[in-house]
């Protein structure tokens, strides 16, 4: 069968122009031993991403959104437990009004969450492996919404400068009702589901072929609160290295930093590597 090409770009009736474009992967990584002198532990993970976004643009407007999503299992024989490996929620979108080439005014909201329940887990007196909630969808969540200046030389380079950024971190009251006076979950007191802060914040995305089918992708997130302690830097690092094999297969690595003063008072790392069928959506 033989058609002709889509444009992904689709005018609209009084003029604007649209495009879409997406990507969903599936990751797969599996080892099995049997009679293995060195020893081993047989083991399986799957990870699903998916990606969509939606631009539009009109008379000097700009309006870029993206969402993501991210989720991952593994199972360790011997273990009484499935494990995830990785658990993302995350939308973006930026509304700009252009006064220069490169530079607009922007407003930026930004949604971060994640899907299931985290676990802690932990071995009782007698070896039997345990786990205690930690986390669930929407807790903790946070919302930020921001204004200020967004510079763009293309989709694959932009930053966005917002000195006026507000953010509200949104909690279960299970996780805030028993605990002491001078503790916090996620830097929300006892007994509240909320923490509401008043910053700055700082974002910037860059994506470049490093080798042939051989793409990154750098994001970076940078807030300090004007209400708490602006000293104190969060920041959220992501680099995702895809190594496209054919249209379908390919290989993905995702590395990603983060430090959060509300969460844990330490340099958080994740690392997922995997091969896997991707589609363009």
């Amino acid at each position: 069968m033989h058609a002709q090409e889509s444009d992904p770009q689709v005018k609209d009736p009084v003029g604007g122009l649209w495009s879409y474009s997406g990507k969903a992967s599936l990751l797969f990584n599996q080892a099995a031993f049997s009679q293995w002198a060195s020893g081993g532990v047989n083991n399986v993970s799957l990870g699903f991403n998916v990606d969509y976004e939606i631009h539009y643009k009109e008379n000097g407007w700009s309006w870029d959104t993206k969402s993501s999503g991210s989720y991952g299992l593994s199972y360790i024989e011997g273990d009484k437990f499935l494990k995830k490996t990785n658990d993302r929620l995350e939308i973006n979108s930026l509304l700009g009004k252009e006064f220069s080439d490169t530079w607009s005014y922007s407003t930026i909201l930004n949604f971060k969450s994640q899907i299931a329940r985290g676990y802690r887990f932990r071995t009782d007196v007698e070896g039997e492996e345990t786990r205690s909630l930690q986390t669930h969808f929407f807790s903790p969540a946070y919302l930020q919404f921001g204004v200020g200046l967004y510079w763009k030389k293309s989709a694959d380079l932009w930053l966005n400068i917002a000195p006026f950024t507000q953010r509200i971190s949104f909690v279960s009251r299970q996780f805030t009702q028993d605990l002491a006076d001078d503790k916090a979950y996620f830097g929300v007191s006892k007994g509240d589901n909320h923490l509401f802060e008043l910053g700055a914040s700082v974002s910037g995305f860059y994506k470049f072929e490093a080798l042939e089918n051989v793409f990154i992708e750098n994001r970076l997130a940078l807030y300090t609160d004007y209400l708490g302690e602006p000293e104190n830097i969060d920041f959220d690092y992501s680099l995702t290295a895809t190594m496209k094999v054919n249209e379908y297969i390919s290989t993905q690595l995702e590395v990603q930093l983060v430090y959060d003063d509300n969460a844990v008072q330490a340099l958080q790392s994740r690392e997922v590597f995997g091969v896997g069928v991707s589609l363009t959506l």
